[in-house]
C-alpha cells in the first residue's frame, strides 16, 4: 500500500482578517485542480484552527467530504458578511453597551452590587452564534471523521479560569490527549461553542463557558497564550503543516514620523492585538525551522532515535499590510461602530490595526480575498511542491 503522508492545516486568527484565508485556499484548490486533483478532495486531513481560523477550520472540516462545495460556501460566506451578522452593530447597542461600562467605570465602587448584568464585553455577538448554527452542518463533520476524508480536526482556546491553554481535538484514531505547559488538549465533539470561545477577542466579545474535564471553564480566544501553534498538528499525526496566516509574520519598520505623538488607545490596542495574533506564530515557525535544519545534520542513525521529527512547512502570510487596507474600508462600518471607533482613534491611519479585526463588511474581507488569492499565487511552484505526494484516494486514507 502506498505510504500516505498526513497533510496538516493551520488557519490563524484575526477577526475579519481571516477572509484572507479563504483567498489563499481558493488559490491552492484551483491549482491542485489544474495539477489533476479531484475538486472534491479534501487536501487537508488534519485541520487545526484559531479564533476566527477556528470558525474557517471548521466550516471546511464539516465538508471534507466535497472540499469544493465546502470552499466555495465558505466564499459566499465572507464576501457577503456584514457587521450585523457578527455582533449587534445598531446604535442601541452602542448606546447600551457605552453607556453601562461608562456607569461601571465611573461609579462602580458605588453601583456594582446592585447591578444584576455588568458588561462582559464591548460587543454581543449573539448574531455570530445564529450564523454559526445557521450554515454549519457537523454532521459532515462526522461523515469525513467516518469516510477517512478527515483524519482530525482540533480547536485552541484560552481558558480565563485556569490559564490554561487548551485544544480540543476530535478524530476516531487512537490519540492520546497531550500535556505540556501551560497547554492541554481534550477529546471532544467539536460544537458552536467551541468555536465561540475560541473567536472570544478579548474585551471585544465575551467569554465563553466550554466543559472541560467534567467541569467548567470560562475562555476566550484562542490566539491568547499560545505558545505553539503549530503543535496539535503535529500532536494529531500530520508529517506537513500549511500555515495560513492573518497578518505578516515579519513586519517592515515603519519610519517614524516627523511629529511623535502620544499612541491612542486603538494604537495601543492593536499593538496588543497583534502580539497576541501574530508573534507566537512567528516564532513557531522560527522554531521548527531550527529544529528541522539541525535535524537534516544529524547522520541518518541519530535522526532515527530522536523523538523530533522534520516537518515539512509552506506558510502563505499576506504580502501587504492588512491595517493600511483597513484604512480605505473604515467608512464601509456601520455609522455608530464608527462613532465608537473614532472615539478612541481606530479610524485613524495609526490605529487602524484594531478597526481591522472589527471590518467584517464585504469592501474589505473581498480585497482580503484577492489579496489571499495573489499571495498564493505567487508561490505556485512552492504550493505545487508541497503537495507533490500527489492525488490520494480517500480508501487510501482511511486505511492508512
Amino acid at each position: 500500500m502506498t505510504e500516505y503522508v498526513k497533510t496538516g492545516l493551520i488557519l490563524t486568527g484575526g477577526g475579519a482578517r481571516a477572509s484572507y484565508q479563504v483567498g489563499v485556499l481558493r488559490a491552492i484548490a484551483n491549482l491542485l485542480k489544474d495539477a489533476g486533483w479531484p475538486a472534491t478532495q479534501n487536501p487537508f486531513p488534519i485541520i487545526c484552527g484559531t479564533s476566527a481560523g477556528a470558525i474557517n477550520a471548521t466550516a471546511l472540516a464539516c465538508s471534507a467530504d466535497n472540499f469544493g462545495s465546502g470552499l466555495r460556501r465558505l466564499e459566499r460566506i465572507w464576501s457577503n458578511i456584514e457587521a450585523h451578522q457578527v455582533y449587534k452593530a445598531d446604535s442601541l447597542a452602542m448606546i447600551r453597551s457605552g453607556a453601562s461600562w461608562l456607569s461601571l467605570l465611573s461609579f462602580g465602587w458605588m453601583v456594582r452590587k446592585w447591578i444584576k448584568t455588568r458588561p462582559s464585553s464591548l460587543f454581543d455577538n449573539s448574531p455570530l452564534a445564529e450564523l454559526l448554527n445557521k450554515v454549519l452542518d457537523f454532521s459532515g463533520l462526522d461523515g469525513g471523521l467516518s469516510s477517512g476524508t478527515l483524519h482530525a480536526i482540533a480547536i485552541t482556546a484560552s481558558s480565563y479560569t485556569t490559564g490554561m491553554h487548551l485544544t480540543f481535538y476530535q478524530t476516531l484514531a487512537d490519540i492520546e490527549p497531550w500535556v505540556r505547559s501551560q497547554r492541554l488538549a481534550q477529546r471532544d465533539f467539536i460544537n458552536v461553542q467551541h468555536l465561540l470561545a475560541s473567536a472570544a477577542i478579548p474585551f471585544i466579545f465575551p467569554s465563553v463557558p466550554i466543559n472541560w474535564n467534567g467541569g467548567l471553564e470560562y475562555c476566550g480566544d484562542g490566539s491568547m497564550r499560545q505558545l505553539a501553534p503549530i503543535s496539535p498538528a503535529i500532536h494529531l499525526g500530520a508529517q506537513k503543516v500549511l500555515i495560513i496566516g492573518a497578518g505578516r509574520m515579519s513586519e517592515v519598520k515603519r519610519e517614524t514620523p516627523e511629529v511623535v505623538t502620544y499612541p491612542s488607545i486603538a494604537q495601543i490596542a492593536g499593538h496588543a492585538m497583534s502580539s497576541i495574533f501574530l508573534d507566537s506564530l512567528a516564532v513557531d515557525i522560527e522554531r521548527m525551522t531550527r529544529i528541522n535544519k539541525t535535524l537534516s545534520m544529524l547522520p541518518d542513525e541519530l535522526r532515527t532515535r530522536s523523538e523530533l521529527r522534520p516537518i515539512k512547512t509552506l506558510v502563505i502570510a499576506p504580502s501587504q499590510r492588512i491595517d493600511e487596507i483597513a484604512t480605505r474600508h473604515i467608512n464601509s462600518l456601520p455609522a455608530p461602530i464608527r462613532i465608537m471607533l473614532g472615539g478612541i482613534g481606530a479610524t485613524e491611519a495609526r490605529g487602524s490595526a484594531l478597526a481591522s479585526y472589527l471590518l467584517f463588511e464585504p469592501p474589505f474581507t473581498n480585497e482580503l480575498i484577492a489579496l489571499g488569492y495573489a499571495d498564493a499565487m505567487q508561490k505556485k511552484e512552492e504550493v505545487l511542491a508541497f503537495f507533490e505526494d500527489g492525488i490520494v484516494h480517500p480508501a487510501t486514507i482511511a486505511n492508512s
